[in-house]
């Protein structure tokens, strides 16, 4: 579970989100707010769920002008409600108003994502499984809503293509198998010198049996299963690999898999699935 932001990328999407929303100019404030005055604003919260973002708000503002300050009154991972006011902020007035935007639509959809993964967090609290997300993420914000899936309280699977082997059903197609996808793999693996995880996605017990078969260290993702196969597939493996289950699993249902005995649950929705937390930022 990664709390830490990559502060190089984020200075980067900052960068570039200011340069979409601004160009050449906020040529309303220009027009009508003074350069040099300063404004005191409040982030209203106005909604129920989890704060995820106030770091990095600080960190647009401070972008925009050096000498903001922001006084937290609440921090991220922390639950808020409907009247919550998370921070003060003390800015340049027009740097306030060109950052305005970004900090609300970066913190609105960061704490949706710890909101949903807090509640996924809370659904299997009583058994011994990990949720993780997955790469269905927005383009090139990926490790700001992986970061907000760890502040609910869920768990980062891989960052990429780049840092676990995970072999699937059209690598399988693309491959001949499961055997030639897995042997390709492991001279691959020897060729390259890269330590990587492995993980196979198996959709029946023919392919979870052929998994087995390979006497490799790998994590067998069953993909689609009912929770019966689920059980069976667990009985099946007997803690000889890592077991994850994968495929249309929602808050409704996540209490269910996780009483199979899986290891692992993979929830795609925690990402593309979240509602936006409603805050507002407003000038006192």
């Amino acid at each position: 579970m990664n709390l830490q932001l990559d502060k190089r990328k984020l200075k980067a999407f900052i960068r570039k989100a200011i340069d979409e929303d601004v160009k050449d100019g906020d040529h309303t404030s220009l027009a009508c707010v003074p350069a040099k005055q300063v404004s005191k604003a409040k982030l209203l919260v106005k909604d129920r769920g989890v704060i995820a973002g106030i770091e990095i708000a600080e960190d647009i503002f401070k972008y925009l002008d050096p000498d903001s300050h922001i006084e937290k009154l609440i921090s991220d991972g922390d639950r808020v409600i409907q009247g919550d006011i998370a921070f003060y902020l003390t800015c340049n007035s027009q740097a306030l108003l060109k950052g305005e935007r970004l900090a609300l639509n970066t913190m609105q959809r960061l704490s949706g994502i710890a909101t949903l993964s807090r509640k996924f967090a809370t659904r299997v609290k009583d058994f011994d499984v990990t949720i993780l997300d997955t790469r269905k993420t927005t383009p090139l914000l990926r490790f700001l809503e992986k970061w907000a899936v760890a502040v609910g309280g869920c768990s980062n699977y891989r960052d990429g293509l780049f840092d676990r082997i995970m072999i699937k059903d059209n690598h399988i197609q693309a491959a001949g198998g499961i055997t030639a996808a897995v042997n390709k793999v492991k001279r691959y693996l020897k060729k390259t010198g890269k330590d990587l995880g492995i993980t196979v996605e198996v959709r029946n017990q023919k392919e979870l049996k052929e998994t087995l078969d390979q006497n490799l260290e790998v994590r067998v993702m069953l993909d689609n299963y009912t929770t019966g196969d689920m059980e069976k597939a667990v009985k099946f493996v007997a803690n000889r690999l890592e077991v994850e289950a994968s495929g249309g699993i929602k808050l409704n249902n996540v209490k269910e898999v996780a009483a199979t005995g899986v290891d692992f649950i993979s929830v795609g929705a925690l990402t593309h699935s979240a509602q936006s937390l409603d805050l507002s930022l407003k000038i006192i």
